[in-house]
């Protein structure tokens, strides 16, 4: 660690959600105590409505040139997934300017590499929880991606040929509709690509069982605890401030997803984080759902739920505080309805909207800022999930050995 010249024996991680959980967890198992808060409570944010994907295949920078293509025409559109509202906004226009500037393909290659080895290694880091005393179980399925008509699979199949140029393993097979073992399926799709190799999760139960890991391997949770500024300690330690309270510790974490730059900026951290917020709700289903269910036509992640299907969707770029808004629950449905059956849409519940951190060359920012003792974990898009637990081992070990790992050097926050 930067100017300190042994291991911390007491950190304090804001952010209750799987990035900072992983966190706390994995520096418990080198002997670190912990105090995890939160200004709501454990996986309050993104980390509770999520898809639930455990999906190496899929975990890749957002921008990218087909992105840019799609963006532009859905530009306004409240029916399309991707939503940018018509206000004025410099700060949001201006990242999307900077998100509009890594759209090209040489940007996308270049972000990619990086991915690859903590892809490599995510679903270890999970097993590593679940052998450690996480309850939660991870299921193994492969993802079902269904396409209305079959020229749509083309640029699924391109996008997973550039993942696998890139140095990532992908398995997956082209079948026809009828065998594909998915009852929701309508009948009038045309194509189905199965992606082998990933898992899903309940992951509002997965990050509580995680919390529940570390509260009963000594660590500390504290909910109402929004951190609002971060301040050099008495002796060389750090002081986390949340009105008239102050935490202090050897070095402190900041994992609180899209809230990260309010404070991070201050200490260095110049790539911004947005909000890219997406919606999910749950439906009862006829049958019960094998596995994941992809709709890439029209950006829809599906997943069995607590014996029904969550349905999850859009990237919308509104302020992470914003209220829901019920237009977007009702596009989901719209898009998704034509290509399912034996879905109870009437019955749907869990209407849920939450600010996935979106950073605009869509690399995570990962590693020690400018205060000494601060590290940062955020901007992990729509992949916090798939990439916490890996996140918090690499993080653990560099604030513990003082080195950074070789696999978190491109997500360096003061890149």
């Amino acid at each position: 660690m930067t100017g300190i010249d042994r291991a911390p024996r007491r950190v304090v991680v804001a952010g209750a959600g799987a990035v900072g959980l992983s966190t706390a967890w994995f520096l418990q198992e080198h002997g670190v105590e912990v105090t995890v808060v939160d200004r709501a409570g454990v996986a309050a944010g993104s980390s509770w409505g999520n898809a639930g994907y455990l999906a190496p295949t899929f975990s890749i920078p957002l921008p990218e040139p087909s992105v840019l293509r799609y963006g532009l025409r859905s530009l306004l559109d409240r029916n399309a997934p991707l939503y940018v509202p018509a206000r004025v906004d410099p700060g949001l226009w201006s990242f999307l300017a900077k998100f509009a500037a890594h759209c090209t393909m040489p940007a996308w290659q270049r972000a990619m590499q990086p991915y690859v080895p903590l892809n490599n290694e995510c679903l270890d880091a999970f097993d590593e929880l679940t052998s450690g005393g996480v309850q939660a179980p991870t299921n193994s399925a492969p993802i079902t991606a269904a396409f209305a008509k079959a020229e749509q699979v083309a640029d699924l199949r391109h996008e997973f040929d550039l993942v696998r140029d890139a140095g990532q393993e992908v398995s997956i097979a082209e079948v026809d509709p009828s065998e594909a073992g998915v009852p929701q399926l309508a009948q009038g799709i045309e194509a189905v690509m199965r992606i082998e190799g990933q898992r899903y999760v309940d992951p509002g139960e997965f990050v509580r069982s995680l919390a529940r890991s570390v509260q009963e391997r000594g660590g500390e949770i504290r909910s109402g605890f929004a951190v609002e500024d971060v301040r050099r300690g008495p002796g060389g330690g750090v002081t986390v401030v949340s009105g008239a309270e102050q935490l202090s510790a050897d070095a402190v974490v900041l994992a609180t997803g899209a809230w990260l730059s309010k404070l991070a900026k201050p200490l260095g951290v110049r790539t911004p984080v947005r909000a890219g917020r997406g919606y999910s709700f749950t439906v009862p289903t006829d049958e019960p759902v094998p596995g994941p269910i992809y709709l890439p036509a029209v950006r829809v992640a599906c997943t069995p739920y607590q014996g029904g299907l969550r349905v999850a969707g859009t990237m919308e770029f509104r302020s992470a505080d914003a209220k829901l808004y019920p237009e977007r629950i009702a596009a989901i449905e719209r898009s998704a309805r034509p290509l399912l059956r034996g879905v109870h849409w009437e019955q749907r519940t869990d209407d849920w909207v939450g600010g996935r951190p979106v950073t605009p060359d869509g690399m995570p920012l990962i590693g020690a800022t400018a205060m000494d003792g601060v590290h940062v974990a955020g901007g992990h898009g729509m992949w916090g999930l798939t990439l916490g637990p890996i996140t918090g081992r690499l993080l653990a070990e560099q604030l513990v050995t003082g080195k950074q790992p070789e696999q978190l050097r491109p997500f360096d926050p003061l890149r």
